[in-house]
Protein backbone atom coordinates (compact mmCIF):
# COMPACT_ATOMS: atom_id res chain seq x y z
CA UNK A 1 0.00 0.00 0.00
CA UNK A 2 1.44 3.50 -0.92
CA UNK A 3 1.54 6.27 1.67
CA UNK A 4 -1.32 7.50 3.41
CA UNK A 5 -2.02 10.78 4.43
CA UNK A 6 -4.23 11.04 7.61
CA UNK A 7 -5.93 14.24 8.89
CA UNK A 8 -7.00 14.13 12.59
CA UNK A 9 -8.28 16.79 15.10
CA UNK A 10 -7.14 16.42 19.17
CA UNK A 11 -8.92 17.84 21.84
CA UNK A 12 -8.55 17.72 25.39
CA UNK A 13 -10.30 19.43 28.30
CA UNK A 14 -9.52 20.11 32.24
CA UNK A 15 -11.13 21.28 35.15
CA UNK A 16 -9.80 23.31 37.94
CA UNK A 17 -10.73 25.15 41.27
CA UNK A 18 -10.47 28.46 41.07
CA UNK A 19 -7.52 29.86 43.07
CA UNK A 20 -8.61 33.67 42.91
CA UNK A 21 -11.74 35.95 42.97
CA UNK A 22 -13.09 39.31 41.92
CA UNK A 23 -16.05 41.15 43.02
CA UNK A 24 -18.12 43.78 41.34
CA UNK A 25 -19.68 45.96 43.19
CA UNK A 26 -21.12 49.29 42.47
CA UNK A 27 -22.15 52.02 45.08
CA UNK A 28 -25.24 54.44 43.40
CA UNK A 29 -26.98 58.11 45.11
CA UNK A 30 -29.33 59.32 43.76
CA UNK A 31 -31.72 63.02 44.01
CA UNK A 32 -33.02 66.12 42.88
CA UNK A 33 -29.87 67.79 43.85
CA UNK A 34 -26.84 67.35 42.00
CA UNK A 35 -24.47 68.45 44.40
CA UNK A 36 -26.21 66.72 47.44
CA UNK A 37 -26.30 63.35 45.50
CA UNK A 38 -22.36 64.35 45.27
CA UNK A 39 -22.12 64.24 48.71
CA UNK A 40 -24.20 61.81 49.58
CA UNK A 41 -21.77 59.63 47.00
CA UNK A 42 -18.84 60.04 49.17
CA UNK A 43 -20.51 59.41 52.31
CA UNK A 44 -21.76 55.99 51.18
CA UNK A 45 -17.67 54.97 49.31
CA UNK A 46 -15.59 56.40 51.84
CA UNK A 47 -16.73 53.86 54.41
CA UNK A 48 -16.24 50.81 52.03
CA UNK A 49 -12.60 52.40 50.87
CA UNK A 50 -11.65 52.43 54.47
CA UNK A 51 -12.54 48.89 55.15
CA UNK A 52 -10.58 47.88 51.62
CA UNK A 53 -7.73 49.95 52.62
CA UNK A 54 -7.45 48.30 56.31
CA UNK A 55 -7.97 44.91 54.52
CA UNK A 56 -4.98 44.83 51.89
CA UNK A 57 -2.90 46.35 54.57
CA UNK A 58 -3.76 43.28 56.73
CA UNK A 59 -3.08 41.44 53.88
CA UNK A 60 -6.28 39.55 53.48
CA UNK A 61 -7.36 41.69 50.44
CA UNK A 62 -4.79 41.14 47.74
CA UNK A 63 -5.65 44.40 45.87
CA UNK A 64 -8.55 46.56 44.63
CA UNK A 65 -9.64 49.13 42.87
CA UNK A 66 -12.57 52.02 42.36
CA UNK A 67 -13.16 54.09 39.06
CA UNK A 68 -13.64 57.46 39.31
CA UNK A 69 -17.38 58.85 40.27
CA UNK A 70 -19.68 58.92 37.26
CA UNK A 71 -22.62 61.68 37.62
CA UNK A 72 -25.29 61.98 35.34
CA UNK A 73 -29.12 63.36 35.27
CA UNK A 74 -32.22 62.02 34.03
CA UNK A 75 -35.48 63.71 33.83
CA UNK A 76 -38.37 60.79 33.96
CA UNK A 77 -42.24 61.06 32.99
CA UNK A 78 -44.87 60.61 34.81
CA UNK A 79 -47.78 58.19 33.81
CA UNK A 80 -49.48 61.29 32.30
CA UNK A 81 -46.73 61.67 29.88
CA UNK A 82 -45.41 64.46 31.32
CA UNK A 83 -41.46 65.10 32.31
CA UNK A 84 -40.67 65.37 35.92
CA UNK A 85 -37.38 67.33 37.56
CA UNK A 86 -34.54 66.14 36.53
CA UNK A 87 -32.98 63.34 39.12
CA UNK A 88 -29.89 62.88 39.80
CA UNK A 89 -27.27 59.75 39.82
CA UNK A 90 -23.73 59.62 40.94
CA UNK A 91 -22.12 55.97 40.87
CA UNK A 92 -18.62 54.28 41.49
CA UNK A 93 -17.67 50.87 40.49
CA UNK A 94 -15.13 48.56 42.66
CA UNK A 95 -13.66 44.71 42.12
CA UNK A 96 -11.42 43.22 44.82
CA UNK A 97 -9.70 40.71 44.59
CA UNK A 98 -9.67 37.78 47.04
CA UNK A 99 -7.17 34.68 47.31
CA UNK A 100 -9.25 33.19 50.91
CA UNK A 101 -13.04 32.84 49.79
CA UNK A 102 -14.17 32.42 53.33
CA UNK A 103 -13.13 35.84 53.75
CA UNK A 104 -14.71 36.77 50.81
CA UNK A 105 -18.07 35.14 52.21
CA UNK A 106 -17.90 37.14 55.04
CA UNK A 107 -16.94 40.61 53.46
CA UNK A 108 -19.80 40.06 50.68
CA UNK A 109 -22.42 39.35 53.22
CA UNK A 110 -21.54 42.76 55.31
CA UNK A 111 -20.69 44.93 52.28
CA UNK A 112 -24.64 44.01 50.30
CA UNK A 113 -26.26 45.71 53.70
CA UNK A 114 -24.84 48.81 53.23
CA UNK A 115 -26.68 51.79 51.60
CA UNK A 116 -26.46 52.63 48.41
CA UNK A 117 -24.19 49.00 47.70
CA UNK A 118 -25.45 46.68 44.78
CA UNK A 119 -23.69 43.39 44.43
CA UNK A 120 -22.83 42.66 40.70
CA UNK A 121 -21.10 39.57 40.28
CA UNK A 122 -17.61 37.57 41.09
CA UNK A 123 -15.22 36.25 38.56
CA UNK A 124 -13.51 32.84 39.84
CA UNK A 125 -9.90 32.59 38.30
CA UNK A 126 -6.64 30.75 38.27
CA UNK A 127 -3.10 32.72 39.12
CA UNK A 128 -0.62 33.54 35.74
CA UNK A 129 1.66 30.42 36.52
CA UNK A 130 -1.28 28.25 37.10
CA UNK A 131 -2.88 29.06 33.94
CA UNK A 132 0.22 29.24 32.07
CA UNK A 133 1.12 25.61 33.18
CA UNK A 134 -2.60 23.93 32.74
CA UNK A 135 -2.87 25.37 29.22
CA UNK A 136 0.60 23.65 28.67
CA UNK A 137 -0.50 20.66 29.80
CA UNK A 138 -4.22 20.59 28.39
CA UNK A 139 -2.15 21.70 24.52
CA UNK A 140 0.24 18.43 25.27
CA UNK A 141 -2.88 16.30 26.02
CA UNK A 142 -4.45 17.31 23.12
CA UNK A 143 -1.73 16.44 20.76
CA UNK A 144 -1.05 13.36 21.87
CA UNK A 145 -4.78 12.05 21.51
CA UNK A 146 -4.55 13.58 17.55
CA UNK A 147 -1.04 11.32 17.49
CA UNK A 148 -3.52 8.06 18.91
CA UNK A 149 -5.76 8.58 16.65
CA UNK A 150 -3.58 8.85 13.84
CA UNK A 151 -2.06 5.42 15.07
CA UNK A 152 -5.21 4.18 15.01
CA UNK A 153 -6.02 4.93 11.94
CA UNK A 154 -3.09 3.83 10.35
CA UNK A 155 -2.92 0.59 12.04
CA UNK A 156 -6.75 -0.20 10.65
CA UNK A 157 -5.52 -0.02 7.23
CA UNK A 158 -2.53 -2.17 8.25
CA UNK A 159 0.02 0.82 8.29
CA UNK A 160 2.64 0.91 10.94
CA UNK A 161 4.79 3.92 10.31
CA UNK A 162 3.43 6.97 11.51
CA UNK A 163 5.42 10.22 10.86
CA UNK A 164 3.73 13.99 11.41
CA UNK A 165 3.85 16.42 9.06
CA UNK A 166 1.39 19.32 10.41
CA UNK A 167 -0.04 20.39 13.47
CA UNK A 168 -1.55 23.75 13.85
CA UNK A 169 -4.52 25.35 16.41
CA UNK A 170 -7.98 24.21 14.71
CA UNK A 171 -8.66 26.12 11.40
CA UNK A 172 -4.81 26.78 10.73
CA UNK A 173 -3.56 23.85 8.70
CA UNK A 174 -2.38 24.46 5.03
CA UNK A 175 -5.66 24.47 2.99
CA UNK A 176 -7.94 24.71 5.59
CA UNK A 177 -10.79 26.95 4.99
CA UNK A 178 -12.19 26.66 8.85
CA UNK A 179 -11.99 30.33 10.73
CA UNK A 180 -9.16 30.05 13.29
CA UNK A 181 -9.77 28.96 17.14
CA UNK A 182 -7.44 29.72 19.62
CA UNK A 183 -6.28 27.06 21.48
CA UNK A 184 -5.64 26.19 24.20
CA UNK A 185 -8.85 28.29 25.79
CA UNK A 186 -10.13 28.70 29.40
CA UNK A 187 -13.22 29.84 30.39
CA UNK A 188 -13.52 31.91 33.44
CA UNK A 189 -15.95 30.74 35.62
CA UNK A 190 -18.61 33.33 37.57
CA UNK A 191 -20.46 32.78 39.92
CA UNK A 192 -24.01 33.96 41.68
CA UNK A 193 -24.93 34.65 45.48
CA UNK A 194 -27.90 34.13 47.51
CA UNK A 195 -28.36 36.03 50.88
CA UNK A 196 -28.14 34.06 54.15
CA UNK A 197 -31.51 34.77 55.84
CA UNK A 198 -29.79 33.51 59.23
CA UNK A 199 -26.19 32.67 60.39
CA UNK A 200 -23.33 33.26 58.82
CA UNK A 201 -21.77 33.51 56.42
CA UNK A 202 -24.63 35.80 54.86
CA UNK A 203 -23.84 34.95 51.10
CA UNK A 204 -23.45 31.56 49.64
CA UNK A 205 -20.88 31.42 47.39
CA UNK A 206 -21.16 28.17 45.04
CA UNK A 207 -17.50 28.49 42.38
CA UNK A 208 -17.72 26.85 40.07
CA UNK A 209 -14.56 24.81 37.97
CA UNK A 210 -12.48 26.14 35.21
CA UNK A 211 -12.46 24.64 32.54
CA UNK A 212 -9.67 24.78 30.46
CA UNK A 213 -9.77 23.58 27.08
CA UNK A 214 -7.07 22.70 23.84
CA UNK A 215 -7.87 21.49 20.29
CA UNK A 216 -5.21 20.80 17.44
CA UNK A 217 -5.62 19.82 14.19
CA UNK A 218 -2.57 17.24 12.77
CA UNK A 219 -1.72 15.62 9.45
CA UNK A 220 0.43 12.83 9.38
CA UNK A 221 1.41 10.07 6.82
CA UNK A 222 1.29 6.55 7.28
CA UNK A 223 3.40 3.70 5.58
Amino acid sequence: MSDVVITVRGEHETRITPERAIAHLTIRAEGPERGAVVERMAALTEPVRDDLAARKAAGTVPEWTSQRVSVWSERPWNNEGKRLAPVHYASVDFSVTFTDFTVLSWWAGEVAEREGVQFGWIEWLLTPETRAQTEKDVATQAVGVAVARAEAYAGALGLANVTALEIADVGLLTRQEQSPAPAPRMMMAKAAYAADAGGAPAVQLQPEDIVVSAAVEARFVAR
